[in-house]
């Protein structure tokens, strides 16, 4: 029984050490795409302090991305 524990939990690492390098995949793919957005935001006026382009884009992305993994 305790063999099929560690393969198991050696399963459980390798999706996770997958699903890490798909998230890594995605954020370099569309990094560029959420970049372009915050640039584009920025020429419209701003009520207040804004944060970097590359800061705003990497926060787009990182809310966007993990609904690919939904499901």
């Amino acid at each position: 029984m305790r063999a099929g524990t560690m393969s198991r939990s050696f399963f459980t690492v390798s999706r996770s050490r997958s699903e890490a390098v798909q998230f890594r995949a995605f954020l370099a793919a569309t990094y560029p795409v959420f970049l372009a957005a915050a640039l584009v935001q920025r020429l419209r006026p701003a009520a207040g302090p804004r944060r970097s382009v590359f800061v705003e884009a990497r926060a787009m992305a990182l809310s966007a991305i993990p609904f690919a993994f939904m499901g």
